[in-house]
Parts: C-alpha cells; sequence; structure tokens
C-alpha cells in the first residue's frame, strides 16, 4: 500500500436511539474532568492489515510535546434509520453507506455507493467483528464475485451503476457487531480510507433486545466519560448530558445483546486504568434520589454563606456536588426528603434560587469587581482634524485612465443625470458603461480601450434579464438585427475629436421612453465571447433617476465627496452578493485613507446602511458561503492593519467592524453550506421550511440566517408554537414579505415533529455558533470561542474547522466564560496604555478586535437588563454601575481623556459615599454634570463627521429620508452612550434630593408675565425683537448670548455659570433667569406654548400658573415705555497728545473707569491682595493714529465699510472692518512711547521678539496677565437672592475666561457670610472639562467710556486678547487640592472671599470683581459696580 493516500473523510455519527431509560440523568463528571484536560492519555491511530489498533502513550512523554486527538470514525445506526453517511473522497466522488435493520434471512443489509466515479476497477476491502477485540473474521454469506485476501480479509468488486458503482453486504450471523471496510481503487492503486484508518459501520440490534439488558450504572458512568474523552471533552448542557449517559447506556447494551458479558465489558472498559480515571472523575450515585431544586437551594446557601463569591464554572459544580453531600448526610441520619425541604425552602431563599436560575445573573458590587488600575494609563489624545461645517475634503488626486477621461468628458457634453456608471476590467483593458437621463431620453455609453476591433451583441430588457430585439429607431446606424438580439461595432473617435488622443473605442445608444429596464450585451472580438465573469453584461435603465429627482444631493460639502459617488457608481455590482460589496469595500480602503476620517466615515455610512437593510443585500447571484466569508475575511484584514498602523482611526475602524462579521478563510463559511445538510440528514427534515432555507442558505447566506436560526430554535423550546417563530423574526425586523423576497424564497412555516426536538435543538444550537462565526462580529460567544480556541469535528462530507488559541491573552480571561455579569467587564481586554504595543503586535488583533466590540455590547445588554434591579439599588450600587459603563465608553473612544476623568471623579465620588462624606452627593452631581457634557461633545462630532456623508451618499443611493435623519442618533443609541445616559437620568435626582438641590438654580430672581416660546438655541434668537413679552424656553444657552428684546424670563436645562455674561445680562436687564433640572418640569413648561404664564422665582424654586390676559394690564413686566427710558449722552474724548500712559497717570480724561479703578485699587487694597501692571493708550490714541499720513488709506476703506454697516445693515462688513484696522501704521511715536512705558513699567515689551508679537497693539489697556492656577468673579451682594450680608463668588481652573466666556460646565462655586469670612460654604463642584493655562504674558483689554455710564454694565462686550495663545488643558479635578484638600480650600475661598468684602468696603458699594489666584495669591484683575 506504498501508493496509499488518506483521504480526508470524517466520520462522526452518533448513537441516536430514542430508549426511553427510567434511570436518572447523567452524574456531573464533566467538569471534573475537563479540569484535567491536559493530563489525559493521548492515542495513536494505525492501520494493520486486518485491525485497528489503539496504543496509549506514556503521560510522562505528555510533557513534551502536544497532541490533538481524533477519535475513531464510527458509523451508527438507529433501527428506524436508513442511510447512515454520506461522505466526500475527494473532488466530486461521494461515498453513500446505507444500513437496513433485519428483515427475512439476514440480520443487517449494508448498501454502499460510490457515485462520480467512472472507474469500473472500484473493490471493497472488508470483514466483519463479531467481538470487543476488533479482529476481522471472514463472513460466510458474501456478494457474488467475493474473494478471500491472504486469508485476512475479503474483496468484493462494486458494480458499475450510472455514474458510480454499487454493492450491497448481507450479514446473517447475529454475534457480528459490525463491518469494517476500505475502498481500493484497483486501476490507479488508490486507497479511500476514513481519515487515514477504516471505515467502521455498526449494525442494528433488536430494540426490545436491548430494552431487555441491565447495565451496572458504575459501567454506564465509565462508558459515559469514555465517550466525552473521544469526542474532546466538550462542554455540555444538562439536556446533553442526559443524552450522552443514555446513548452510553445503549452502547453497551448492543454490546450485551450480541453476546458480550457483563463481566467482559468490565473487563474492557477498566482495563488500563481507565475505571480508576472515570471513577475519580464521577461522583458516586447517592442511594437515595435527592431532588435537583434541594441541592440547588443548599448550593445558594453554601453561596451565600461565602459571601457571594464569583466562582469559576468547575468550582460551581463541585459547590453542586458538595451540596448533596451535605444532603446526602441528613438522609443517612434518617431525616426525609419532605423534612429536609420544610427546613431549608423557606418562602425568600425560594425565590432567590428560583430568581437566580432562571436569570443567572446577580448585580450586586460584592460580586462585580472592576480591576484597579492606573487610569491614566489608558488615556488617548488622538488630536481630531474634523472638516468644518461647509468645508470640502481634498482628496489625492490620482492619475485618471483614458476611460475614466472619456467618462468625464461626456458627462459634461451631456449634461443629464448620471443613472448608471460603472467600469469593468476587460484583462489589461476597461470598459464604460455610462447611462444617462433627461426627461423621458436614455443615453447609453459605452466605451473601452480595447485594441482589437469591437461588437457590441445587445438586448433589451422589460423584465428581469431576457433578451428582447431591440426596435429599428433605437439601433445606431450601421446595427445589424439578428433573431432576438442585435450587433453593433465599436468605433472609434475621429481625427477632429478632441476625445481621438484618448485612443478610445465607443458606442452611443439613445432610447425613448420608459419601456425598457435593462440592456443585456456580450462582446465579441475575432469571434471570442467576452463576457462578465461568466455572465451576460447586464446595465440597469433609469432605476435611480427617479429617486435622484427626489431629494437634493447638495454639493457633498463636509463629506469625502469623490470617495461617495465612486461608492454610489459601485453599487449596482456590490448589491450583487456580500461576497462582491466587501471585496469592493476592500478595494476603497486605501482611496478612504487618503481622505482620512471623512474617508473612513463614508465607508462607515455605506456599510451601516447596508447592515441596516437600507440597500439590497443580493440580487440575482449565487455565492458560495466561504466566498462571503474568504471577502469578509479580506476586508476585515484591511480594517485590523489600518487599526495597527494608525490607532487614531481605531474607534471608526471598530464601527465598520461592527457592520462586518468575521469571515475566515475556507473552513468556517464552507460549514454554513454543509452543516445545514447534516443537521437535515440527522433529524430526518428534509422537506418543507427547511429545504427552503437549505437552498437559500447554498445560494447566498446573510446575517438574516443568523435570526432564521434563532427563530427555529425558539420556536422548538416553544413547545413547536409557530406564534414564537414570527415573534422572532418580526422583533429583529424579518417580516414574512422580506422571507419571500430571497433569491430562493422561504415560502413555507417550520413544522418538526415532537421526537424530533432535543436531536434539532443540539444541531442547530451548534449551528449558530457557525452562523455567528461569520456574520456576528458583535456576538460574545462567538468572539469568546475564536479567541480561546474551539474544534469542530467534520461529519462525513463536512469539513472540520480547528482555531487555535491566541497567545497571550490575560490570566483573568477566561472568567469572563463562566460569571453571567463578568462578561461586561472590558478590563480583561484592555487595547489601550500600558498594554496597548501587546495589543497592537497580536496576528490576531482582528479577533481581539471583534471580542472588544462584544464586550462593549455585553455591557450595553447588562446595564438595560440591570435597569429593573437598579429600581430599589442604592446611590452606590448606581454609581458603580456608572463607573463601569464610563470606563467601557472609554476604552472605546479614540480621544478619552475627559472620559477617563470622568471616570476617576466617579471613583472619587464612590470613596466619599463610603468615607460618608457630608459632600459626597454635591461632588458626585458635578461628577454627573461633566459626565453629560462629555456625552454631548462626543454626540456633536458624531453628528458633525457622519450625518453629513449619510446625508449625501443617502441621497445618491436613494436611500429611505427617515433612515438618513435618524443616522447619526441610531449609531450614538447603538453605542454605551446611550446606556450610560440612561444611568446618568436615574441617579440625577437621588443627587439633587441628597445635596437638597432642588429643582431649580436660580440666577436671576425676577417675577415676570409673558407667552411661552420654545427654542433650541438662545443664539439663535439672540438678535431678535419680541412683540410681547416672551418667556423663553431654551434648549442649550452658552453663556455669552445677549438676551434679546421683549424676553422677560429664559428658562434652560443648560448650566451657565452665575456670573457668566448672559447670566450678568439677564440681572442687569432685569430678566428671570433660571436653570431646571428636573425634566418633567421643563417638558410641561415646553408643552405650555403659547400660553400665559406668571412666574415666581424663590430662592430655590420657580412657580409658575397660567394667568389671564388682564394681567399684563399695568406695564411692569416686560413692556418698557419709551418715555421712561433714560436720556444717554456720551462725550467724546480728545487725544491728550500722549499716546501711552502708565496707572499713576489714568485720569477721566484719559482713561475709563475700568482701567481709574486698577489704578485707585493699588496701595488701597490689603498687602496680601496683588494688582496687576497696566499700560494704557488713552481717548483719542486710535483717531490720531487714523489720521497718521500713511493711514490715509486704511481710514477711507473704513468710512465706506461704516456706511455699509450703518445704512444697508451689511453685518458682514464687521469682519471687513475688523481686517482692514488691523492694515494700520502705527506712527514711531507711538511706538517708542510704548516700548518706554511698558518696560518701565517692568512688562514684557512684544517688540523685542518682532513685529508680529504686537500686532494688536489698538486697545486701550494692556495689563500683565498672571499665569494663574485658579480665576474667580465675586458679587459682594449674592445675585440669586439679593442678600447684601453674604458674598458669591464663583472659580475655575486656569485663566477666567472659561468662566465668563462660553465654556461648558460650571464653576466651583461658593457662599460666604460677611460676618464669618473664614467659613465659606460651596454650593457646588467644578464640571468645566476645559482650563485655560498661559506663560507670563500681556492680555490686551478694552476700556468703553460707554462702561461709565450709570446702570451700565459692559461685561463681556468687547473680547480681551492675550498676546500669547492659552493652552487648552483637560482638568483631571481629582488631582486638584481645591477638591481634594479641605483645608487649601478653606483658605483659599475664605481668602476670595476677605478680598472682595475689602474692596466693597473700600468702595462703599457692591462691587462685581475679577481676579486670579497664583500659587496661594490673591490677585485683582478688575473690579466695577454690581448691577
Amino acid at each position: 500500500m506504498s501508493s496509499s493516500i488518506g483521504q480526508n473523510v470524517t466520520l462522526l455519527l452518533e448513537h441516536q436511539s430514542k430508549i426511553n431509560s427510567s434511570s436518572g440523568g447523567i452524574p456531573l463528571f464533566k467538569a471534573e474532568a475537563a479540569s484535567k484536560l491536559r493530563n489525559s492519555a493521548v492515542f495513536s491511530k494505525k492501520f494493520y492489515g486486518k485491525s485497528l489498533r489503539s496504543s496509549v502513550l506514556h503521560k510522562d512523554f505528555m510533557a513534551t510535546r502536544r497532541f490533538s486527538f481524533v477519535a475513531r470514525a464510527v458509523l451508527t445506526t438507529d433501527p428506524a434509520s436508513q442511510q447512515a453517511g454520506k461522505f466526500n473522497l475527494g473532488g466530486d466522488i461521494e461515498l453513500q453507506v446505507a444500513v437496513s435493520p433485519m428483515s427475512s434471512g439476514c440480520v443487517s443489509k449494508i448498501e454502499i455507493q460510490v457515485t462520480n466515479s467512472n472507474d469500473d476497477k472500484m473493490v471493497l476491502h472488508w470483514g466483519a467483528i463479531r467481538d470487543t477485540k476488533g479482529k476481522w473474521l471472514l463472513p460466510s454469506r458474501r456478494p457474488e464475485g467475493t474473494k478471500v485476501y491472504k486469508n485476512q480479509a475479503l474483496r468484493t468488486p462494486f458494480q458499475k451503476s450510472g455514474n458510480g458503482s454499487f454493492l450491497r453486504i448481507e450479514i446473517d450471523d447475529p454475534q457480528i457487531q459490525a463491518v469494517e471496510f476500505l475502498i481500493f481503487n484497483e486501476a490507479r492503486n488508490i486507497w479511500f480510507k476514513n481519515n487515514g484508518a477504516n471505515f467502521h459501520v455498526r449494525l442494528p440490534v433488536k430494540s426490545q433486545d436491548i430494552q431487555n439488558v441491565s447495565i451496572p450504572e458504575d459501567l454506564v458512568q465509565i462508558q459515559a466519560y469514555l465517550r466525552w474523552e473521544r469526542k474532546g471533552k466538550q462542554m455540555y448542557s444538562p439536556e446533553q448530558e442526559k443524552e450522552e449517559y443514555e446513548a452510553a447506556r445503549a452502547e453497551l447494551q448492543e454490546e450485551v445483546a450480541r453476546g458480550a458479558s457483563v463481566q467482559e465489558i468490565r473487563a474492557r472498559l477498566t482495563k488500563g486504568g481507565d475505571e480508576s480515571k472515570a471513577t475519580e472523575q464521577t461522583p458516586s450515585k447517592p442511594a437515595s434520589k435527592i431532588p435537583d431544586d434541594l441541592v440547588q437551594i443548599q448550593a445558594y446557601i453554601r453561596w451565600e454563606k461565602a459571601g457571594k463569591p464569583n466562582y469559576p464554572a468547575d468550582k460551581q459544580l463541585k459547590e453542586l456536588e458538595e451540596a448533596r453531600k451535605e444532603l446526602q448526610i441528613e438522609l443517612d441520619k434518617g431525616t426525609s426528603v419532605d423534612e429536609i425541604r420544610k427546613k431549608i425552602v423557606k418562602g425568600e431563599i425560594q425565590t432567590k434560587v428560583k430568581q437566580q436560575l432562571e436569570q443567572k445573573s446577580y448585580f450586586t458590587v460584592e460580586r462585580i469587581q472592576r480591576k484597579k488600575r492606573d487610569l491614566t494609563q489608558i488615556i488617548n489624545k488622538y488630536p481630531k482634524y474634523p472638516a468644518e461645517p461647509g468645508e470640502k475634503v481634498s482628496m489625492k488626486p490620482k492619475s485618471l485612465s483614458a476611460v475614466e477621461l472619456f467618462a468625464e468628458a461626456k458627462e459634461a457634453q451631456d449634461g443629464s443625470v448620471v443613472v448608471k456608471k460603472k467600469i469593468f476590467k476587460l484583462a489589461d483593458t476597461q470598459l464604460l458603461v455610462l447611462v444617462t437621463k433627461q426627461a423621458d431620453k436614455t443615453k447609453i455609453y459605452l466605451a473601452t480601450d480595447f485594441k482589437e476591433p469591437l461588437t457590441l451583441h445587445w438586448a433589451l430588457s422589460r423584465k428581469g434579464s431576457e433578451w428582447l430585439l431591440p426596435p429599428p429607431k433605437v439601433l445606431p446606424q450601421g446595427s445589424l438585427s439578428l433573431d432576438m438580439a442585435a450587433e453593433t461595432q465599436f468605433t472609434s473617435t475621429s481625427s477632429d475629436d478632441p476625445l481621438h488622443q484618448l485612443r478610445i473605442q465607443s458606442v452611443e445608444i439613445e432610447i425613448e421612453g420608459d419601456d425598457f429596464i435593462g440592456m443585456p450585451f456580450v462582446l465579441v472580438s475575432a469571434g471570442n465571447w467576452i463576457k462578465d465573469k461568466g455572465s451576460d453584461f447586464y446595465v440597469e435603465l433609469g432605476v435611480r433617476s427617479k429617486q435622484r429627482e427626489l431629494r437634493d444631493t447638495g454639493d457633498g460639502r463636509g463629506t469625502a465627496k469623490s470617495l461617495l459617488e465612486r461608492i454610489a457608481s459601485l453599487e449596482s455590482e456590490a448589491q450583487k452578493s456580500f461576497m462582491h460589496r466587501f471585496n469592493i469595500a476592500a478595494d476603497l480602503l486605501d482611496e478612504a485613507m487618503d481622505a482620512g476620517e471623512l474617508g473612513l466615515a463614508g465607508i462607515l455610512v455605506w456599510m451601516r446602511f447596508m447592515a441596516t437593510r437600507q440597500l439590497i443585500w443580493n440580487k440575482n447571484y449565487n455565492v458560495k458561503p466561504r466566498e462571503i466569508s474568504k471577502a469578509q475575511d479580506r476586508l476585515t484584514d484591511s480594517l485590523q492593519n489600518i487599526y495597527r498602523n494608525q490607532p487614531h482611526y481605531g474607534e471608526l475602524v471598530r464601527m465598520i467592524m461592527s457592520t462586518v462579521g468575521r469571515g475566515g478563510e475556507g473552513d468556517v463559511g464552507q460549514r454554513i453550506r454543509d452543516e445545514i445538510l447534516v443537521i437535515q440528514r440527522n433529524n430526518d427534515c428534509k422537506g418543507g421550511m427547511m429545504e427552503e432555507w437549505h437552498q437559500k442558505l447554498h445560494n447566498n447566506t446573510s446575517p438574516d440566517d443568523v435570526i432564521i436560526c434563532q427563530a427555529l430554535i425558539d420556536y422548538i423550546k416553544s413547545d413547536f408554537d409557530i406564534s414564537v417563530y414570527w415573534k422572532t423574526l418580526n422583533e429583529n425586523g424579518i417580516t414574512k414579505e422580506r422571507l419571500l423576497s430571497y433569491d430562493r424564497a422561504i415560502h413555507s412555516e417550520p413544522n418538526f415533529k415532537r421526537d424530533q426536538k432535543e436531536g434539532l435543538l443540539r444541531d442547530l444550537g451548534n449551528y449558530m455558533r457557525t452562523l455567528k462565526a461569520v456574520h456576528s462580529g458583535a456576538d460574545l460567544e462567538a468572539a469568546i470561542s475564536n479567541c480561546m480556541g474551539y474544534k469542530a469535528e467534520g461529519q462525513g462530507f463536512m469539513v472540520g474547522v480547528h482555531i487555535d488559541p491566541m497567545p497571550g491573552l490575560p490570566s483573568g480571561f477566561p472568567v469572563i466564560l463562566t460569571c453571567p455579569f463578568s462578561i461586561t467587564l472590558p478590563w480583561i481586554l484592555i487595547p489601550y496604555g500600558t498594554e496597548r504595543s501587546l495589543f497592537l503586535s497580536q496576528n490576531r488583533l482582528k479577533d481581539l478586535i471583534f471580542l472588544d466590540i462584544a464586550l462593549d455590547s455585553s455591557v450595553r445588554t447588562a446595564i438595560e437588563r440591570g435597569f429593573e434591579t437598579l429600581n430599589k439599588a442604592g446611590p452606590e450600587n448606581i454609581m458603580y454601575f456608572i463607573s463601569m459603563v464610563v470606563e467601557n465608553l472609554a476604552l472605546s473612544s479614540d480621544d478619552n481623556e475627559d472620559l477617563i476623568y470622568c471616570l476617576k471623579g466617579w471613583d472619587r465620588a464612590l470613596d466619599m459615599f463610603k468615607s460618608k462624606d457630608k459632600h459626597w452627593a454635591l461632588y458626585a452631581k458635578s461628577v454627573l454634570d461633566r459626565t453629560r457634557l462629555s456625552l454631548a461633545s462626543k454626540a456633536e462630532a458624531y453628528h458633525q463627521i457622519f450625518q453629513p456623508s449619510a446625508e449625501y451618499l443617502g441621497s445618491l443611493l436613494g436611500v429611505d429620508q427617515w433612515a438618513v435623519n435618524i443616522f447619526t442618533e441610531e449609531i450614538i443609541r447603538a453605542g454605551s452612550a446611550a446606556s450610560l445616559s440612561m444611568l446618568l437620568n436615574r441617579l440625577d435626582p437621588v443627587l439633587r434630593k441628597t445635596a437638597n438641590l432642588g429643582s431649580w438654580q436660580i440666577i436671576s430672581p425676577v417675577e415676570a408675565v409673558g407667552y411661552v416660546e420654545v427654542v433650541d438655541e438662545l443664539l439663535s434668537v439672540q438678535d431678535k425683537s419680541y412683540a410681547q413679552p416672551t418667556i423663553l424656553v431654551v434648549n442649550h444657552v452658552k453663556g455669552e448670548e445677549e438676551i434679546p428684546d421683549g424676553a422677560v424670563a429664559v428658562l434652560t436645562p443648560d448650566m451657565p455659570d452665575v456670573l457668566s455674561h448672559v447670566s450678568v445680562r439677564a440681572r442687569n436687564s432685569k430678566v428671570c433667569f433660571a436653570t431646571c433640572f428636573d425634566s418633567n418640569i421643563l417638558s410641561d413648561l415646553q408643552k405650555a406654548q403659547g400660553k400665559l404664564l406668571r412666574l415666581q422665582p424663590t430662592a430655590a424654586d420657580v412657580r409658575y400658573i397660567e394667568v389671564s390676559k388682564d394681567e399684563l394690564k399695568g406695564g411692569g413686566t416686560g413692556e418698557v415705555s419709551s418715555s421712561s427710558l433714560a436720556s444717554l449722552s456720551l462725550v467724546k474724548k480728545r487725544f491728550a497728545g500722549k499716546y501711552a500712559i502708565t496707572a499713576e497717570e489714568f485720569t477721566n480724561e484719559m482713561v475709563g473707569a475700568k482701567s481709574r479703578n486698577i489704578s485707585y485699587l493699588k496701595g488701597r487694597v490689603p498687602s496680601w491682595v496683588g494688582v496687576p501692571t497696566s499700560v494704557a493708550l488713552p481717548f483719542g490714541a486710535f483717531e490720531e493714529v487714523l489720521s497718521y499720513g500713511p493711514n490715509k488709506e486704511v481710514a477711507d476703506k473704513l468710512k465706506i465699510l461704516k456706511k455699509e454697516l450703518e445704512g444697508d445693515g451689511d453685518f458682514g462688513a464687521l469682519e471687513k472692518i475688523r481686517k482692514t484696522v488691523l492694515e494700520l501704521v502705527a506712527p514711531p511715536q507711538l511706538v517708542e512711547e510704548l516700548k518706554s512705558k511698558m518696560k518701565n513699567s517692568g512688562m514684557p515689551w512684544p517688540g523685542d521678539e518682532g513685529e508680529k508679537r504686537w500686532e494688536q497693539a489698538w486697545t486701550s489697556i494692556k495689563k500683565e496677565i498672571i499665569s494663574a492656577d485658579y480665576a474667580f468673579v465675586i458679587h459682594t451682594t449674592n445675585p440669586s437672592t439679593g442678600d447684601s450680608s453674604e458674598i458669591y463668588a464663583e472659580i475655575v481652573k486656569g485663566l477666567g475666561e472659561t468662566l465668563v466666556g462660553a465654556y461648558p460646565g460650571r464653576a466651583l462655586s461658593f457662599i460666604c457670610k460677611k460676618n464669618d469670612l473664614n467659613s465659606p460654604t460651596v454650593l457646588g463642584y467644578p464640571s468645566k472639562p476645559i482650563g485655560l493655562f498661559i506663560k507670563r504674558s500681556i492680555i490686551f483689554r478694552s476700556d468703553s467710556n460707554g462702561e461709565d455710564l450709570e446702570g451700565y454694565a459692559g461685561a463681556g462686550l468687547y473680547d480681551s486678547v492675550p498676546m500669547d495663545k492659552e493652552e487648552k488643558v483637560v482638568l483631571d479635578y481629582s488631582v486638584d487640592p481645591l477638591i481634594n484638600d479641605s483645608n487649601f480650600r478653606q483658605k483659599i475661598l475664605s481668602g476670595i472671599a476677605r478680598a472682595g468684602n475689602a474692596i466693597e468696603e473700600l468702595y462703599g458699594t457692591p462691587q462685581d470683581i475679577e481676579g486670579v489666584v497664583k500659587e496661594g495669591k490673591i490677585y485683582v484683575v478688575q473690579t466695577r459696580p454690581q448691577m
């Protein structure tokens, strides 16, 4: 047999007999045995002529080598079955084996058929087995032509039958247990084997003989253990355990029925220590049966007593056995089962156990333990450079081919709507198909750079891909009409045509009307037919034209426009099958990367439209599952490389991969096709719905198949309730119409027999793993299996799959398999920080990415399922849940610094809660507010990146408008951010109640009456004038807006600082301004749109009632009489002859009040309060510079622009004015004076570092800017309550611009009684995520004399401009001593309060004061009367 070929044929048909046995289920030996997997013996197998022998290798040898064990293939048959197996022998050659039970004259009949083989020299080399020794004997009853081979085997020639060979063997010896054989091709000298071994066919025995045989339970346990080992030590469900136990019993019963004694079986099973091994793994069966529910309750009690630890699977099983032993001891003492039940089954504990068994999830802090780590190690600071709104993204230009240039030229010449544009590859050349439409005319251009003469053989179709002879009026000149087609010669462009240099030959066809939907064609060159991958070319005509006319596609601003248009041009090819779509996506990735972030966003939008079924999945194209799987593998490999090489795109790559299955080369995809056949064969369900599904799977599998499989499983588990089948389908978007829409439609409903239930549940459960491995990248079980490795044996013709475990996984990783909630802990997989380099170096990086996606999804699922439990949970548990979701979101984000600091904030809040810090709720509320801001920022970034691409590509592809509108919203909902938002909403009222915050924060406590108007942004209405008193309910307030005329109140859920610009404006204008924290109250106010309400603010609440119009009579609320307005006058100041003055020279004729106030403070405030140095350009300096000779042209231009602004109201002129002012030339005298004054005052002179350092020196006052640790604003009378006995102040980290400008979040706020300045009271902790920091420099500030007017506050009227650019820093409050150190906080806040009190006493009136803190010292930079 030196020339024998071992064919890879795998037979694994296990016993399927339905035996009604009253014996108990299989004992729990599997977990114990599984724990010794690496120490078990390994078998080697060889064929020695007549028999298959096994030898056991010594265990010491095991330590040095790893082996994989493939059990001997065994054909076993059920008495009712007719076919035992169907196997591939290579190529198209198949082997079919059928065994029939006893009939008259013989015990068994075996029919063996080889198909698709033209060889007529096939011989069966075979023998029979009578006993357990496995030696071959030669039966006396033999088929005709059988010869004895060396007295060791029989050789029977096959009989030729059609395209194959056939052979029947009849066995009349009841002692024969099995037949073994090989197939020998004498002509080619080839042996066909079963995976290198013999085919082994076990013969059936009478069922009544089997049922009358009694087998000792210890032998059944040993046999079950051997079966378990033989199957690769799989993890079984309880149902599978019972099946395996009974199958082991049936095998032994068959042996006894054939004549083997129990003693012989015992000797065989216990030989070589197997008995000791099996009994060691298998707990002894108790003498008295203890109900399983009592064992489970006892195990639960043990678990509670142990502190509810997180047990792995093997420990859980041990605990069950320990519980059983404890109850057995009670039984042995004489206690009855009923007495035990009364003792341990109490209502509460029974309910708990029932819930645990049903839900298998324990939402307790004790059970969930998050890994402790240095969170700063997992910070990502990948900078984002998204296109500004409206910006077009330029992509790296690529040289166009001659055909592409021809297409561009024709599109420009034609000027019509492009319906279809596609370029086919023809070996080294290209073929363009361009279809345009205008009114009822359709033009088809075909062009190619093919060198040889070419003929178009074509037709038109009204439906499908039929061939109809084109009407004569459609035929181009010179065309030839045939029977059902026409032929038209391609022609070259004329020499006077600008396109002549492209050397293109083309055809142009024009069709009037909409009678035809498509054009099938082929090409002919030198008598050879040229087709599209073996099929006819086909062009759709006008299908998308109407869709394109429905919506304006826009100009693609803010998108990778050319990429999206390329995607749209390829969609008709992509919709043929998933294989086409995934391969096209892989081809487009390089082009997407040229466009950067927006390029990948375009790919994501396309893939998500596909995943949500907005695009066609399969259209008239058959593709094998393994081809889809291979295309997925190619795409995900490319995405994996982007993730590895450009990790700043990691978040986008993860999103794209979540829409694509994992895929895999060959075997995994092929099993989809093969395994359904095995399921049909094993369970005798070859017709109806299962056959229709089988045809669909063979034709084109899709993610729908995962849902169909789950629907079948649910249907079977529900005891064949067909409504459950439809419920599962419909809940996942599959309707009857969708089932009928497949190329291979599913018309029928499932209809199974009850005796098929267990087998179908087992086989469909296994099949689900195969389907998910290909289609469900985010499925946790599939992701775990791919990382942990698994092996699925083939059956018959079905290929096997072997995936090795991934090296280098964290040691705690297997816990996720056993702890129901620990699967949601993303710390098991950390692709960031110190472990990131290891993560990125993985050869199988994409398996880890898919696992990361699956874990992210599991967090969402677990949190959503746990909401009901959280209804009764305390704040600690909710905060802990939030911290886990924040961590999960941070690990999935490219730029996660803010989220990491939020997470550190939640950790600190938990520590404060545990230590019973009285400020824990107040601090937690600030962290909650910051987390909300982070989510809002993320949502806004997503919308900016994705929505323009969704709108543009959606319009090109004709996607449903509703799907386009909610595109970004659905992406956000699909992530952890949505779950986190729900958790924050759950915690918010708890914190507000605990911290006594109430539902409102009053910023400006003014009573008001007005009509309710709901708007989204205050910025959008700030320039509006309302004709009647209006209460604005505004969703978004940033802090730097103006209050619109006619508004009497602004109510918002946003949280502008009490001392922000808009807040000051509200108080100045006597407008009610308040933040509402209660969504129910806010919703109630929004529903009052158009109604007249009276608002009555108190210290911590706003009462509101609907009133009649009579309330408006008498004025005083929003209506201001023109006669009541005081006359205002401004006196223009004259230039005093000086371009620059120091603080000592400040007078009311030279500078405004702001400058004079700073000068006045010097030497008058306490010595521990610092005042920065200032230099001013006095009044009139600007006009003097404007009159300087070289600036005449600039002055004239400014006059013109001023007229445009005043006369036409053209606000665009303001930007022109600003740019024009910057063109001014400084007079030499100004430069010299300013330089002298600044240097003499100790201020840095910007001119020392170049001309550009002082381009903006035209402001009134230059002040030294202090590199502040903190900035603050003080109102020496509480603005929210009007209480003059207490000071109110807000403080931020860094420069004060984040406090008075439009920076989101709240500052730290506090009050302090003037009679107890050493006892400040914190009202709220900071939630601002950004701080501004700067080196020692100068700042340019305006000093408008408008602020000198009585009752006028000019806060924020003009920008302050620092000479150096501020650095934006994401703030980590967990390391800020102002937050963490109570002594430091008391010192700083008390110092600020004392400084404010001293300045108020100095001026004698309430003051609005700005200042900073540097290294513990207080500096005041500005003061003015408080309004």
